[in-house]
């Protein structure tokens, strides 16, 4: 017998790499909205007071708004360069992803979304992920890119 939730219950997560340390900053969120970003974006930035913060970002629908350029607009040491387009294989936070999947979820049996969310955002926050973007040609063409 295979159970199944009648309510279709989800919860997101935003998540951010560290590539120098391979360190995730992450939280967990019931939408994935402008609001949750800036949310989200406020949290990397208490985590790395009085520091520039360049943020690699795809173009999530999320990522745009009022929200974030009103955040953006008060933080100017927090700079924004995109990905370009459909092109989640030069994401790390993609990689951080799928490894936290594999460890938590793929052939585990967790009944609660709760527990199964906690024990995701737990492997994000006590594991690195070392990315080696930082020395990838592929970074250089993308740090090029225009805003």
């Amino acid at each position: 017998m295979i159970r199944a939730h009648p309510g279709r219950e989800k919860l997101n997560f935003y998540g951010t790499l560290n590539l120098l340390t391979g360190r995730e900053i992450a939280m967990s969120s019931s939408v994935m909205n402008g609001q949750a970003t800036a949310q989200h974006l406020q949290q990397i930035l208490d985590s790395y007071p009085d520091v520039p913060i360049i943020l690699l970002w795809d173009r999530a629908p999320w990522h745009f708004g009022a929200p974030i350029r009103e955040l953006l607009e008060a933080h100017p040491r927090l700079e924004i360069l995109h990905f370009p387009v459909a092109a989640p294989d030069l994401n790390p936070q993609e990689h951080v992803w799928k490894a936290g999947r594999s460890a938590v979820s793929h052939n585990h049996l967790v009944l609660k979304l709760p527990e199964l969310a906690d024990r995701f955002v737990h492997y994000l926050l006590s594991n690195t992920f070392p990315c080696s973007l930082l020395d990838d040609a592929v970074f250089q063409m993308v740090c090029a890119m225009p805003k």
